[in-house]
Protein backbone atom coordinates (compact mmCIF):
# COMPACT_ATOMS: atom_id res chain seq x y z
CA UNK A 1 0.00 0.00 0.00
CA UNK A 2 3.04 2.33 1.03
CA UNK A 3 4.12 2.11 -2.35
CA UNK A 4 0.89 2.63 -4.26
CA UNK A 5 0.83 5.88 -2.31
CA UNK A 6 3.98 7.00 -3.08
CA UNK A 7 3.47 6.48 -7.36
CA UNK A 8 0.36 8.07 -7.12
CA UNK A 9 2.11 11.32 -5.22
CA UNK A 10 4.75 11.39 -7.72
CA UNK A 11 1.67 11.18 -10.11
CA UNK A 12 -0.17 14.11 -8.74
CA UNK A 13 3.03 15.96 -8.32
CA UNK A 14 4.14 16.25 -11.95
CA UNK A 15 3.94 19.80 -13.51
CA UNK A 16 1.78 19.08 -16.15
CA UNK A 17 -0.86 17.43 -13.67
CA UNK A 18 -3.47 19.78 -13.45
CA UNK A 19 -2.95 21.08 -16.41
CA UNK A 20 -3.66 17.79 -18.01
CA UNK A 21 -6.98 16.92 -15.42
CA UNK A 22 -8.54 20.41 -16.51
CA UNK A 23 -8.15 19.29 -20.14
CA UNK A 24 -9.75 16.26 -19.65
CA UNK A 25 -12.35 17.89 -17.90
CA UNK A 26 -12.98 20.16 -19.98
CA UNK A 27 -13.28 17.28 -22.84
CA UNK A 28 -15.80 15.51 -20.42
CA UNK A 29 -17.72 18.24 -19.86
CA UNK A 30 -18.20 19.17 -23.56
CA UNK A 31 -19.49 16.02 -24.46
CA UNK A 32 -23.46 16.47 -25.43
CA UNK A 33 -24.17 12.82 -24.24
CA UNK A 34 -22.68 13.61 -20.67
CA UNK A 35 -23.75 16.91 -20.25
CA UNK A 36 -27.36 15.35 -21.36
CA UNK A 37 -26.81 13.11 -18.62
CA UNK A 38 -25.92 15.83 -15.99
CA UNK A 39 -28.70 18.00 -17.18
CA UNK A 40 -31.11 15.30 -16.04
CA UNK A 41 -30.09 13.99 -13.26
CA UNK A 42 -29.04 17.39 -11.71
CA UNK A 43 -30.35 16.95 -8.44
CA UNK A 44 -28.32 13.91 -7.89
CA UNK A 45 -25.13 15.10 -9.01
CA UNK A 46 -22.79 17.72 -7.69
CA UNK A 47 -18.92 18.59 -8.71
CA UNK A 48 -17.33 15.58 -6.50
CA UNK A 49 -18.99 13.30 -8.18
CA UNK A 50 -17.95 14.49 -11.63
CA UNK A 51 -14.19 14.34 -10.41
CA UNK A 52 -14.65 11.01 -8.66
CA UNK A 53 -15.85 9.52 -11.85
CA UNK A 54 -13.62 11.25 -14.78
CA UNK A 55 -12.39 8.07 -16.02
CA UNK A 56 -15.44 6.22 -16.76
CA UNK A 57 -17.04 9.46 -17.93
CA UNK A 58 -13.58 9.65 -20.07
CA UNK A 59 -14.13 6.02 -20.97
CA UNK A 60 -17.78 6.61 -22.17
CA UNK A 61 -16.88 9.42 -24.58
CA UNK A 62 -14.69 7.13 -26.54
CA UNK A 63 -16.86 4.71 -27.34
CA UNK A 64 -19.53 3.82 -30.08
CA UNK A 65 -23.24 4.22 -28.90
CA UNK A 66 -25.78 3.14 -31.26
CA UNK A 67 -23.21 2.09 -33.98
CA UNK A 68 -22.52 5.36 -34.74
CA UNK A 69 -18.91 4.52 -35.03
CA UNK A 70 -18.43 1.29 -36.09
CA UNK A 71 -19.13 0.23 -39.59
CA UNK A 72 -19.56 -3.11 -38.49
CA UNK A 73 -20.37 -5.42 -35.94
CA UNK A 74 -16.21 -6.90 -36.90
CA UNK A 75 -14.84 -3.24 -36.35
CA UNK A 76 -17.00 -2.26 -33.28
CA UNK A 77 -14.32 -0.12 -31.87
CA UNK A 78 -15.59 -0.74 -28.06
CA UNK A 79 -14.25 -2.26 -25.39
CA UNK A 80 -16.92 -5.22 -25.13
CA UNK A 81 -17.83 -5.92 -29.19
CA UNK A 82 -21.39 -5.40 -29.65
CA UNK A 83 -22.22 -3.56 -26.50
CA UNK A 84 -22.55 0.28 -25.85
CA UNK A 85 -21.96 2.03 -23.19
CA UNK A 86 -24.52 3.87 -20.69
CA UNK A 87 -23.84 5.98 -18.27
CA UNK A 88 -26.13 5.04 -14.92
CA UNK A 89 -25.38 6.46 -11.27
CA UNK A 90 -24.18 4.30 -8.91
CA UNK A 91 -24.03 5.15 -5.13
CA UNK A 92 -21.70 8.32 -5.00
CA UNK A 93 -20.00 7.94 -8.43
CA UNK A 94 -20.94 8.19 -12.06
CA UNK A 95 -20.83 4.79 -13.71
CA UNK A 96 -21.21 2.66 -17.13
CA UNK A 97 -23.61 -0.27 -18.08
CA UNK A 98 -22.99 -1.64 -21.34
CA UNK A 99 -26.09 -3.07 -23.17
CA UNK A 100 -26.49 -4.50 -26.83
CA UNK A 101 -25.72 -2.46 -29.45
CA UNK A 102 -28.39 -2.32 -31.94
CA UNK A 103 -26.46 -4.02 -34.34
CA UNK A 104 -25.71 -7.02 -32.49
CA UNK A 105 -29.33 -7.40 -31.40
CA UNK A 106 -30.13 -7.69 -35.00
CA UNK A 107 -27.20 -9.96 -35.43
CA UNK A 108 -28.54 -12.16 -32.89
CA UNK A 109 -32.22 -12.45 -34.21
CA UNK A 110 -31.02 -12.87 -37.53
CA UNK A 111 -28.87 -16.21 -35.98
CA UNK A 112 -31.77 -17.17 -34.32
CA UNK A 113 -34.00 -16.78 -37.10
CA UNK A 114 -31.43 -18.87 -39.09
CA UNK A 115 -31.18 -21.82 -36.51
CA UNK A 116 -34.88 -22.20 -36.78
CA UNK A 117 -35.55 -22.16 -40.72
CA UNK A 118 -32.73 -23.38 -42.41
CA UNK A 119 -33.91 -22.45 -45.66
CA UNK A 120 -33.08 -18.40 -44.44
CA UNK A 121 -29.60 -19.42 -45.30
CA UNK A 122 -28.48 -16.90 -47.86
CA UNK A 123 -25.53 -16.84 -50.39
CA UNK A 124 -22.95 -14.22 -49.40
CA UNK A 125 -23.49 -12.20 -52.68
CA UNK A 126 -27.04 -11.97 -51.21
CA UNK A 127 -25.53 -11.01 -47.73
CA UNK A 128 -23.31 -8.03 -49.44
CA UNK A 129 -26.17 -6.44 -51.71
CA UNK A 130 -26.41 -3.16 -52.18
CA UNK A 131 -28.78 -0.91 -54.06
CA UNK A 132 -25.71 0.84 -55.29
CA UNK A 133 -23.74 -2.65 -56.40
CA UNK A 134 -26.99 -3.61 -58.30
CA UNK A 135 -25.93 -3.53 -61.81
CA UNK A 136 -28.24 -1.04 -64.38
CA UNK A 137 -27.54 -1.42 -68.27
CA UNK A 138 -28.90 1.97 -70.11
CA UNK A 139 -31.77 -0.08 -71.23
CA UNK A 140 -32.97 -1.90 -67.96
CA UNK A 141 -35.07 0.63 -67.44
CA UNK A 142 -37.49 -1.74 -65.22
CA UNK A 143 -34.13 -1.76 -62.94
CA UNK A 144 -33.58 1.38 -62.20
CA UNK A 145 -38.03 1.75 -61.67
CA UNK A 146 -37.65 -1.32 -58.63
CA UNK A 147 -34.89 0.32 -57.08
CA UNK A 148 -36.75 3.86 -57.14
CA UNK A 149 -39.93 2.06 -55.51
CA UNK A 150 -37.39 -0.07 -53.21
CA UNK A 151 -35.73 2.90 -51.60
CA UNK A 152 -39.44 4.57 -51.21
CA UNK A 153 -40.61 1.91 -49.07
CA UNK A 154 -37.30 2.11 -46.68
CA UNK A 155 -37.91 5.70 -46.25
CA UNK A 156 -41.87 5.40 -46.27
CA UNK A 157 -41.34 2.37 -43.44
CA UNK A 158 -39.43 4.38 -41.56
CA UNK A 159 -41.72 7.32 -40.96
CA UNK A 160 -44.09 5.30 -39.31
CA UNK A 161 -46.50 4.77 -42.80
CA UNK A 162 -47.46 1.20 -43.70
CA UNK A 163 -46.34 1.06 -47.49
CA UNK A 164 -47.00 -1.95 -49.80
CA UNK A 165 -44.26 -4.48 -50.33
CA UNK A 166 -43.46 -5.36 -54.21
CA UNK A 167 -44.22 -8.30 -56.66
CA UNK A 168 -41.15 -8.93 -59.00
CA UNK A 169 -41.23 -10.97 -61.14
CA UNK A 170 -39.02 -11.67 -64.50
CA UNK A 171 -37.14 -14.46 -66.19
CA UNK A 172 -34.72 -16.90 -64.12
CA UNK A 173 -31.48 -14.80 -63.33
CA UNK A 174 -32.10 -11.44 -64.00
CA UNK A 175 -31.50 -10.48 -60.36
CA UNK A 176 -34.66 -10.82 -58.31
CA UNK A 177 -33.01 -12.22 -55.13
CA UNK A 178 -29.91 -9.66 -55.44
CA UNK A 179 -32.46 -6.82 -55.10
CA UNK A 180 -34.26 -8.57 -52.16
CA UNK A 181 -31.15 -8.75 -50.93
CA UNK A 182 -30.19 -5.11 -51.31
CA UNK A 183 -33.21 -4.16 -49.44
CA UNK A 184 -32.79 -6.42 -46.79
CA UNK A 185 -29.42 -4.63 -46.27
CA UNK A 186 -31.18 -1.33 -46.25
CA UNK A 187 -33.60 -2.09 -44.17
CA UNK A 188 -31.16 -3.29 -41.41
CA UNK A 189 -28.95 -0.38 -41.63
CA UNK A 190 -32.23 1.11 -40.34
CA UNK A 191 -32.31 -1.14 -37.76
CA UNK A 192 -35.32 -2.90 -39.22
CA UNK A 193 -35.48 -6.93 -38.85
CA UNK A 194 -36.56 -8.58 -42.14
CA UNK A 195 -36.27 -12.29 -43.07
CA UNK A 196 -35.65 -13.87 -46.49
CA UNK A 197 -37.42 -16.96 -47.17
CA UNK A 198 -36.61 -19.13 -50.49
CA UNK A 199 -40.18 -20.60 -50.66
CA UNK A 200 -39.44 -24.06 -52.41
CA UNK A 201 -36.91 -25.33 -49.71
CA UNK A 202 -39.03 -23.08 -46.75
CA UNK A 203 -42.21 -25.71 -47.85
CA UNK A 204 -39.72 -29.08 -47.63
CA UNK A 205 -38.60 -28.12 -44.57
CA UNK A 206 -42.11 -27.66 -42.91
CA UNK A 207 -43.07 -30.81 -44.03
CA UNK A 208 -40.54 -32.40 -42.09
CA UNK A 209 -41.61 -30.31 -39.16
CA UNK A 210 -44.70 -32.58 -38.20
CA UNK A 211 -42.18 -34.79 -36.90
CA UNK A 212 -40.65 -32.52 -34.10
CA UNK A 213 -43.58 -30.24 -33.69
CA UNK A 214 -41.67 -27.37 -34.59
CA UNK A 215 -44.24 -26.48 -37.24
CA UNK A 216 -46.26 -23.44 -35.63
CA UNK A 217 -42.77 -22.49 -34.33
CA UNK A 218 -41.58 -22.16 -37.61
CA UNK A 219 -44.49 -20.59 -38.93
CA UNK A 220 -44.76 -17.68 -36.58
CA UNK A 221 -41.41 -16.72 -37.17
CA UNK A 222 -42.27 -15.71 -40.86
CA UNK A 223 -45.60 -14.58 -39.91
CA UNK A 224 -44.43 -11.84 -37.48
CA UNK A 225 -41.02 -10.59 -38.65
CA UNK A 226 -41.33 -6.86 -39.41
CA UNK A 227 -40.61 -7.52 -43.29
CA UNK A 228 -40.99 -10.82 -45.16
CA UNK A 229 -39.10 -11.81 -48.01
CA UNK A 230 -40.46 -14.86 -50.05
CA UNK A 231 -38.48 -16.01 -52.53
CA UNK A 232 -38.88 -17.58 -55.70
CA UNK A 233 -42.61 -18.31 -55.38
CA UNK A 234 -44.30 -20.48 -57.98
CA UNK A 235 -41.21 -22.71 -58.28
CA UNK A 236 -42.71 -25.62 -55.37
CA UNK A 237 -44.72 -27.82 -56.36
CA UNK A 238 -48.21 -26.86 -55.13
CA UNK A 239 -50.27 -28.66 -52.62
CA UNK A 240 -53.57 -27.51 -50.91
CA UNK A 241 -51.86 -27.56 -47.61
CA UNK A 242 -49.18 -25.61 -48.32
CA UNK A 243 -50.79 -23.25 -50.69
CA UNK A 244 -54.15 -22.40 -48.04
CA UNK A 245 -52.74 -23.60 -44.68
CA UNK A 246 -48.77 -22.04 -45.01
CA UNK A 247 -48.60 -19.44 -47.58
CA UNK A 248 -52.75 -18.28 -47.18
CA UNK A 249 -51.99 -18.38 -43.31
CA UNK A 250 -48.66 -16.10 -43.45
CA UNK A 251 -50.79 -13.56 -46.51
CA UNK A 252 -53.75 -13.46 -44.17
CA UNK A 253 -51.86 -12.42 -40.78
CA UNK A 254 -49.59 -10.18 -42.58
CA UNK A 255 -52.31 -8.31 -44.51
CA UNK A 256 -54.75 -7.96 -40.82
CA UNK A 257 -51.39 -6.89 -39.41
CA UNK A 258 -50.24 -4.37 -41.68
CA UNK A 259 -47.04 -6.10 -41.97
CA UNK A 260 -45.25 -5.70 -45.59
CA UNK A 261 -44.17 -8.46 -47.54
CA UNK A 262 -41.89 -9.07 -50.85
CA UNK A 263 -42.60 -11.73 -53.32
CA UNK A 264 -40.14 -12.63 -56.30
CA UNK A 265 -41.03 -15.30 -59.00
CA UNK A 266 -40.80 -16.38 -62.39
CA UNK A 267 -44.69 -15.61 -62.75
CA UNK A 268 -46.40 -13.07 -63.66
CA UNK A 269 -49.69 -12.21 -61.41
CA UNK A 270 -51.69 -14.23 -63.82
CA UNK A 271 -49.40 -17.48 -63.96
CA UNK A 272 -49.05 -17.75 -60.90
CA UNK A 273 -52.72 -18.12 -60.42
CA UNK A 274 -52.61 -20.59 -62.74
CA UNK A 275 -49.95 -22.47 -61.17
CA UNK A 276 -51.39 -22.31 -57.07
CA UNK A 277 -54.99 -23.84 -59.15
CA UNK A 278 -53.70 -26.92 -59.99
CA UNK A 279 -52.90 -28.89 -57.27
CA UNK A 280 -50.02 -31.61 -56.90
CA UNK A 281 -52.82 -34.50 -57.42
CA UNK A 282 -54.10 -32.58 -60.61
CA UNK A 283 -57.06 -30.60 -58.84
CA UNK A 284 -58.11 -27.69 -59.82
CA UNK A 285 -58.94 -25.25 -57.33
CA UNK A 286 -59.75 -21.82 -59.16
CA UNK A 287 -61.42 -20.53 -56.01
CA UNK A 288 -58.79 -21.37 -53.52
CA UNK A 289 -56.06 -19.76 -55.64
CA UNK A 290 -57.83 -16.66 -56.16
CA UNK A 291 -58.29 -15.93 -52.58
CA UNK A 292 -54.47 -16.48 -52.34
CA UNK A 293 -53.92 -13.60 -55.34
CA UNK A 294 -55.79 -11.02 -53.70
CA UNK A 295 -53.99 -11.07 -50.86
CA UNK A 296 -50.93 -10.52 -52.76
CA UNK A 297 -52.70 -7.99 -54.73
CA UNK A 298 -53.74 -6.17 -51.69
CA UNK A 299 -50.17 -6.11 -50.03
CA UNK A 300 -47.96 -5.75 -53.18
CA UNK A 301 -46.95 -3.70 -56.24
CA UNK A 302 -46.33 -5.64 -59.16
CA UNK A 303 -42.98 -4.84 -61.40
CA UNK A 304 -41.41 -7.31 -64.29
CA UNK A 305 -37.55 -7.33 -63.92
CA UNK A 306 -36.39 -7.07 -67.45
CA UNK A 307 -32.96 -7.23 -68.66
CA UNK A 308 -29.80 -10.31 -69.28
CA UNK A 309 -29.32 -13.46 -67.21
CA UNK A 310 -26.69 -12.32 -64.72
CA UNK A 311 -26.11 -16.03 -64.31
CA UNK A 312 -25.04 -17.23 -67.52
Amino acid sequence: MEHMSKSLKKLTSRPDFNERYNDLKKQVLNNPDVQAFITKHSTEIEDGMINRSLMKLYEFINQSKNCEMCPSLAECKNLLQGYHPRLIIQGRIIDIQYDKCPTKELQDERKKNEALIKSMYIPKDILEAQFDKIDVDVEETSRLQVISIAQDFVEAYNSGSHPKGIYLYGSFGVGKTYILGAIANELASHKVPSMLVYVPEFMRELKGSFQNSSLDEKLDAVKKIPVLMLDDLGAESVSSWARDEVLGTILQYRMLENLPIFISSNFNLKQLLHHLSISQRGEEEPVKAARIMERIKHMTIPIELIGRNRRG
